[in-house]
């Protein structure tokens, strides 16, 4: 399997901790937020970095020796989507897409390594988001998610009234197979700033892959605002 890492935005929503530097360099208790995940990073031989906000910065401060950089150019004015497929011509097997602002256990390459086109769901997500923002809040921030019989239905709406039981943790596996069928069906959407949750929520409804949910208990924390690195920073001491 390779690894692509998304690494091209500003992180506004972090204000000045990322005026000098990119988010997956800001720190938490002296340790950047990509280097504490060193551990699943070093599970694979092929690793690939899309950068675009202070790229030259990422490629002089990051040591690892099985990287490969790649740039997305337009990252003022496209999405996630169009980061990862900036990387494409380097795939070529199956794939493993990571947000570069999470930290998480690397135990969960296990439920990765499964043959399938799936995400990584987080099951007692919202007693730490109930840390991280008001209930309120939640309702605009998170997700909707509808799985049914182990497969992903709906991602990325709205939510109305119901908490979903699960949220997508920003781990995305993808077989070669259905690599090559999405990139296909992103480039006839024509749509340059669609996110990662719509973007699979419209491959599911026009049937273009089948999308699996493994959902785990373990460690995971999204660092998005300056109250989540505050919490970061009380979690991982």
């Amino acid at each position: 399997m390779q690894l692509v890492i998304l690494a091209s935005g500003k992180g506004s929503r972090l204000k000045n901790k990322t005026k000098k530097i990119p988010k997956c360099l800001v720190k938490v208790n002296k340790i950047s937020i990509i280097d504490y995940n060193e551990k699943f990073i070093n599970k694979f031989k092929k690793v690939i970095i899309v950068t675009g906000y202070k790229s030259k910065l990422i490629k002089k401060k990051l040591k690892y020796k099985n990287f490969k950089f790649v740039i997305n150019k337009d990252f003022r004015t496209t999405n996630m989507v169009y980061s990862f497929f900036c990387a494409s011509k380097y795939i070529y097997k199956s794939v493993i897409v990571c947000y570069s602002d999470i930290i998480f256990d690397d135990k969960i390459f296990e439920i990765l390594k499964k043959n399938y086109t799936s995400i990584i769901v987080k099951r007692n997500w919202y007693n730490f988001w109930k840390q991280r923002m008001p209930i309120k809040k939640i309702f605009n921030d998170a997700e909707d998610l509808v799985i049914k019989k182990g497969y992903v239905k709906t991602i990325g709406g709205k939510i109305n009234k119901n908490i979903p039981k699960n949220q997508f943790m920003g781990l995305i596996k993808i077989t070669y197979e259905d690599f090559k069928k999405l990139k296909i069906f992103f480039y006839k959407l024509n749509n340059k700033k669609i996110d990662f949750t719509n973007f699979l929520n419209l491959a599911i409804k026009h049937k273009i892959i089948k999308l699996r949910a493994f959902g785990t208990k373990r460690f995971w924390i999204e660092i998005d605002s300056l109250k989540d690195l505050k919490l970061a920073k009380k979690k991982l001491k």
